[in-house]
């Protein structure tokens, strides 16, 4: 059964002002060690940040904007097949299935939250 859903989209050029902007305090601030060390990794950071950052408004849409969660609390890994997952701290254990896209200008996620 479907709880809820979220989809968001952003502007990578937007992602890219902010980072070139305010450096490792954005990145601190919207990210956990894992996800920066793992956007870093790549020779151009911005997409993989844009595709985190959309995928961290699209939970919070899909969880109903849950009072205290910050998009920190929202982290967004690769599993071994390289598929994303989303892991949340500080909240009810929830089944969350999302996708990501990016292409030059923008980055989309799209999240279903399931109940067993």
């Amino acid at each position: 059964m479907i709880e809820g859903i979220g989809v968001d989209i952003v502007s990578n050029s937007r992602i890219k002002k902010l980072y070139k902007r305010f450096g490792e305090k954005f990145l601190r601030k919207i990210f956990t060690d894992r996800e920066i060390n793992y956007c870093l990794s790549y020779s151009n950071p911005v997409p993989h940040l844009a595709a985190r950052f959309a995928g961290k408004e699209a939970v919070i849409k899909a969880l109903e904007k849950p009072e205290r969660l910050k998009l920190k609390d929202i982290e967004i890994i690769n599993n071994q097949n390289g598929a994303p997952v989303v892991l949340i701290f500080g909240v009810e254990k929830k089944k969350i299935k999302i996708t990501l896209s990016h292409e030059k200008n923008y980055t989309v996620a799209f999240v279903i939250i399931v109940s067993d």
